[in-house]
């Protein structure tokens, strides 16, 4: 429970209020369609929620409500009469039961502290619920500890649900099965007096849906017939059925669904057992938890290895944001730096770092705090942001933004990757990294040339999704063909085919809104010659696309993406920086074998509480095409693991990212 609203709602969310009477149009933020939260004005005129709009422009690059170019950067604080006016709005007390008072909304958090008997009720229920006497008698958690031989214990006596292909998560994470690379956890010498256990359980969550047909929003990669083995959580959608549960998050392991154990089942077969309608849908799922200390004296050597630093950053206005964004971890109290936003006051700074823990901003004590606390603090102030923070010796200090460019010819990297050695091999274009073939059997792709004779006024008749716009940098693909348009009339267009041309003008290279200018100027003519490739399932036991997703938001499954030819690949570095004694925090399955041939890479497991973790852009099914401009195809494990060790502080891991089957 949110202590300064007094409602449920998830930690990086807004806060939820009653109000009175009903609000004005204009004093509502078009993203979240509630009355505005510290409101922030577009260059375009537009207003939305500081949260709604940071959210928002983590995935897009342009204004929600008249999709011009847009950068967080560019935007501002709404004005204090604005400002004033959405605090003034009217609002119920949310303990109704106990106090039916009403007041401004910029006085309910002190109303809750101080004088609300419904929340001072509620603090003293939860006191009571927290009671150490009942704590010994629950049964603790499935636990996993990686650096055993055993195969993992799953609640209810069931013998491990993890498929063979997929133990990266589980099991034996040092060992040298093929096609599994772990440099998250290779244990080295140097690192042997720091080695701790990477700790996973197992939960069985279940999720209720008053409509049976919802989606459950979330995204999922993997299945027995990719290198990946288990099911796993890509992306959780912010306002789904899953985000409002808050227990699944992105890097979970799909086990069970309603009983039934997927741990060995195809990608299209996962995605039709959580498809499968119903009020009720229980789920088992594998939870890595991050690496816990094995012994008191390694927490005391850890304690020793911290230092406290103080920072000063100066405002030139009381409005100018930071740039910092403030998480608080499940496992340890207080709250830390998650990141620092590029071209934002800190990052130019250069003297914090992610995942310090603030201690006190302003000499207020922030050990116990929380981060809309300290948001309220820094916003307040005038100037002189004083922070006193404590940080893990030995962590590398990010790079103020004026040194931060690096370039990608091969006489930079030694400077870019922290002192590591440069492997002199030849960086090829970043968008054409070519695999040798395409792995991915179950699927073939047709290319095909599509010439109509229409009418000048006649519509295409269909509708399209993708453009390199897009958070995946997708390639425009069909989302339907209508059937009113002469497409529908000539039948070889079908939903989720590539479409690569039409009249001769390229499309692969388009953002959504030039794909849709390019056909509809095109659409004018009396002929139209479209070139497109199909996607192709090659195992008719699979159901298809059209069956399994009835009803859903239509876009192609992430195993179709697999084998999609390199030229419409668009590559994108993530760059991982890390102190001396952390480890990178993923781990990784594929590479060349004898009896398999060449496989991609894919990031199977990101571990909390790790700079992968930390970095939020990697994510779970991601392929890696390059390391540090060294391309990985044909590379078996025993090349990759050395390369990936080698890397002291920084690596560039170039990758291709294709979004996950909605379910």
């Amino acid at each position: 429970l949110c202590c300064e609203c007094g409602q449920f709602h998830l930690l990086l969310d807004n806060h939820l209020y009653n109000f009175q009477d009903e609000v004005d149009d204009e004093l509502i933020c078009h993203i979240c369609l509630q009355p505005l939260l510290q409101p922030m004005d577009t260059p375009c005129g537009h207003t939305y929620c500081f949260k709604c709009l940071e959210n928002f422009m983590q995935e897009y690059n342009f204004c929600p409500m008249d999709r011009k170019k847009l950068s967080f950067q560019q935007c501002h604080k709404s004005s204090l009469l604005v400002r004033n006016l959405l605090d003034k709005l009217i609002v119920f007390c949310p303990f109704k039961a106990e106090c039916q008072q009403t007041m401004q909304r910029c006085e309910l958090e002190a109303h809750l502290q101080n004088r609300c008997p419904g929340f001072k009720k509620y603090k003293s229920e939860l006191q009571r619920k927290k009671n150490p006497i009942s704590k010994g008698k629950e049964d603790p958690p499935a636990k996993v500890e990686t650096n055993t031989p055993k195969d993992p214990e799953v609640p209810s006596g069931r013998l491990s649900l993890v498929a063979e292909s997929s133990a990266a998560a589980v099991v034996s994470l040092g060992t040298a099965e093929p096609g599994l690379v772990n440099p998250a956890f290779e244990e080295t010498e140097e690192d042997l007096p720091q080695r701790t256990s990477l700790v996973a359980e197992t939960t069985t969550i279940e999720i209720h849906r008053e409509d049976p047909e919802e989606e459950l929003g979330m995204r999922i990669v993997g299945g027995k017939d990719t290198p990946l083995g288990n099911i796993v959580v890509q992306e959780v959608l912010w306002d789904s059925v899953i985000a409002a549960d808050g227990r699944i998050a992105p890097g979970d392991h799909i086990l069970e669904v309603n009983g039934v154990n997927i741990s060995s089942v195809t990608h299209c077969q996962a995605v039709s057992f959580l498809r499968h309608p119903g009020p009720v849908l229980q789920l088992m799922v594998l939870q890595e938890k991050g690496f816990s200390n094995k012994t008191a004296q390694q927490d005391s050597t850890s304690a020793n290895s911290r230092e406290v630093i103080h920072v000063t950053l100066i405002k030139r206005d009381r409005s100018e944001p930071l740039g910092i964004k403030l998480i608080r971890k499940t496992d340890e109290a207080g709250i830390f730096i998650l990141d620092l936003l590029e071209g934002g006051l800190a990052a130019k700074n250069g003297k914090l770092c992610r995942n310090d823990r603030v201690l006190s901003i302003n000499g207020q004590d922030l050990r116990q705090g929380t981060p809309e606390a300290a948001a309220q603090i820094i916003q307040t102030t005038e100037s002189r942001v004083n922070f006193v923070i404590l940080r893990q010796s030995g962590v590398q200090l990010s790079e103020p933004l004026e040194d931060g460019s690096t370039s990608n010819s091969s006489s930079s990297s030694s400077s870019s990757n922290g002192g590591s050695p440069v492997y002199h091999r030849r960086r090829l274009d970043q968008n054409h990294y070519r695999r040798k073939s395409t792995y991915q059997k179950g699927y073939a792709n047709h290319e095909k040339t599509v010439a109509i004779k229409k009418e000048p006024k006649e519509s295409l008749g269909i509708t399209i999704g993708g453009g390199r716009d897009n958070k995946n940098k997708l390639p425009i693909y069909v989302t339907s063909v209508q059937p009113i348009g002469c497409l529908f009339r000539d039948g070889r267009i079908k939903r989720g085919d590539i479409l690569l041309s039409i009249n001769g003008i390229d499309l692969t290279h388009l953002n959504y809104y030039e794909a849709v200018s390019a056909l509809k100027s095109n659409a004018a003519s009396h002929s139209v010659v479209l070139k497109a490739l199909e996607i192709l399932s090659l195992n008719s036991t699979e159901p298809s696309p059209d069956i399994k997703e009835q009803g859903f938001s239509w876009s192609p499954l992430w195993i179709t993406w697999l084998g999609l030819p390199s030229y419409l690949h668009c590559c994108q570095d993530i760059v991982l920086s890390k102190g001396n004694l952390e480890s990178w925090g993923f781990s990784i399955v594929g590479g060349f074998e004898e009896s398999k041939g060449n496989q991609p890479f894919f990031i199977k497991t990101i571990v909390p509480g790790t700079p992968a973790f930390r970095d939020r852009k990697l994510k779970c099914g991601d392929e890696i095409v390059a390391v540090n401009g060294v391309p990985a195809i044909g590379m078996s494990n025993s090349e990759l693991i050395p390369m990936l060790k080698d890397q002291r502080n920084k690596v560039t891991l170039t990758v291709v990212s294709w979004p996950g089957s909605l379910v």
